[in-house]
């Protein structure tokens, strides 16, 4: 499940992957990302404790820019800025 929001500066897109486990996280992340526009930001929710590992390595990957890595109450939550 996927939502938009426009700030000032840039579209904020969120993934909702909460309940899923690897790789789905991952794969939905990659789709999601095709979706937006270059500087645009990707909001993802996750429980999987492996996209900690996994996410960072695919912005890492991909030239991406994890803008912010926290999680609180069991769901992990990044922003990542597409390049």
């Amino acid at each position: 499940m996927s939502e938009h929001v426009v700030t000032e500066s840039a579209e904020v897109s969120r993934l909702d992957t909460k309940g899923l486990l690897c790789p789905e996280p991952v794969m939905m992340l990659h789709n999601a990302v095709r979706d937006i526009s270059s500087g645009d930001l990707l909001e993802v929710l996750a429980t999987d404790p492996s996209t900690q590992r996994d996410i960072p390595r695919f912005c890492d990957f991909l030239g991406h820019q994890l803008v912010e890595q926290d999680v609180q109450d069991g769901i992990y939550r990044y922003l990542i800025r597409k390049s």
